[in-house]
């Protein structure tokens, strides 16, 4: 992830350890939810007396080998299935860390690291504004800053982290919530298409955004709706869809006199793991077959450009299925406004980076836990990926972007 540094406490390295000697070093927080997280790893002391993450390799626990933020992203919550929930981001995100004694387990040194969101000057504003809900965020110094509406998962709410954190790049985002967040409804028979387009029309006209057009990013559920945003809606001009269904799912999506009701499921095809966890891959039908069609998005009628980010091991859906066929359906009606990003090993949570894994946890779908899939490392490396890639491509497709100074630190 890119912060700046004067947010961080860094400690990178510890000193005046025994020459050669076993070192464990742990790191723990604690979640907006209050559950733990924890990692650790093995490592051996040099000829000085000095383990440096950055170039001394982990022998043993949560990782191997070198890896600088493996303290970080290897971390897994006490609690199982759980997903690390950071809802606000007027506080840091502080995480533990601690230097023992590898044979004898004495505590030799503590440190704390803060990961923060909000940069010096960035404005957070609280939106409640006719029927719409969420957050804005305004980068520091003088605009007008290329605009960014973001849709988070199905589980409803509002997440202001990765929403900031683009702020903090020189982008003005809007976090939208459309459900279970304030008076929004918990459980809405239906989705308005409307109140989407009533977002993208506060921020095409806010002063201190950029025109003509605007971004869009998504991950999960609401691809679909990016999707449909893209294809009906006037003014946007770069989506990003991470893990997407190219139809619409779980709620019906009304835009005027148009229906697009659920993605039916094919219960045939759920599985269980052998420690019996949910397996919902291939659950969802085909929606370019028969009847399923009513539910596809005709993401032909959209003019933006699009990138597609895919983890391979997604057990959320088959989300490398349904790009191949968005991608197709472009490709088909001579469009070639797309890019395709495909990350083997990695999960259905595609977040900023070296956020904690999340290899299973409660589906609001289901009613039940299902398994997201996944592998730690790859996850990772794919998050830190994208999470460069979406930043340049917002800066090449939307106006406004010479204003954003990209600034990239290893914390």
């Amino acid at each position: 992830m890119a912060y700046s540094q004067a947010r961080l406490k860094i400690l990178p390295s510890v000193r005046w350890l025994a020459p050669h000697r076993p070192v464990e070093l742990r790191s723990k927080l604690v979640d907006d939810k209050g559950v733990v997280f924890r990692a650790s790893a093995q490592y051996k002391a040099d000829g000085a007396g000095l383990v440096d993450v950055c170039r001394s390799p982990s022998l043993g626990g949560s990782y191997r080998g070198v890896e600088p933020m493996g303290l970080f992203w290897s971390m897994a919550p006490d609690t199982p299935h759980s997903k690390l929930q950071k809802k606000t981001v007027l506080s840091p995100t502080v995480v533990e860390l601690e230097a023992l004694n590898g044979e004898t387990g004495e505590l030799l040194a503590t440190g704390t690291n803060e990961r923060g969101y909000m940069t010096e000057g960035m404005k957070r504003i609280p939106l409640q504004e006719g029927r719409l809900r969420g957050v804005l965020f305004i980068p520091p110094g003088k605009g007008p800053f290329p605009g960014i509406v973001d849709l988070y998962t199905f589980g409803g709410g509002l997440s202001e982290p990765r929403a900031s954190l683009l702020a903090g790049k020189g982008f003005a985002v809007l976090a939208l919530a459309y459900l279970r967040y304030q008076d929004l409804p918990k459980h809405p028979e239906n989705l308005d298409l409307e109140y989407f387009e009533e977002a993208v029309t506060y921020l095409r006209t806010r002063p201190e955004v950029a025109g003509p057009g605007i971004g869009i990013i998504s991950i999960s559920h609401s691809g679909a709706i990016a999707l449909s945003m893209s294809s009906f809606l006037s003014g946007i001009s770069a989506t990003v869809c991470i893990n997407f269904c190219n139809a619409n799912t779980v709620i019906p999506l009304h835009y005027q006199d148009m229906v697009f009701p659920p993605l039916e499921a094919e219960m045939e095809n759920v599985k269980f793991t052998d420690s019996g966890l949910i397996d919902i891959r291939d659950a969802l039908a085909d929606p370019t077959s028969g009847k399923n069609r009513a539910s596809l998005i005709p993401i032909e009628r959209a003019t933006c450009q699009f990138l597609f980010a895919v983890a391979e091991d997604d057990h959320n859906w088959n989300s490398a299925f349904f790009t191949k066929q968005a991608a197709a359906t472009l490709r088909n009606h001579g469009k070639e406004s797309f890019q395709v990003v495909s990350y083997p090993k990695a999960g259905h949570f595609l977040e900023f980076p070296h956020m904690p894994y999340c290899p299973s946890g409660f589906h609001g779908a289901v009613g039940s836990v299902v398994l997201f899939g996944g592998e730690p490392k790859a996850h990772s490396e794919a998050q830190l990926d994208l999470w460069e890639r979406v930043q340049a491509f917002f800066k090449s497709h939307l106006q406004g972007h010479e204003k954003i100074l990209f600034e990239y630190f290893c914390f």
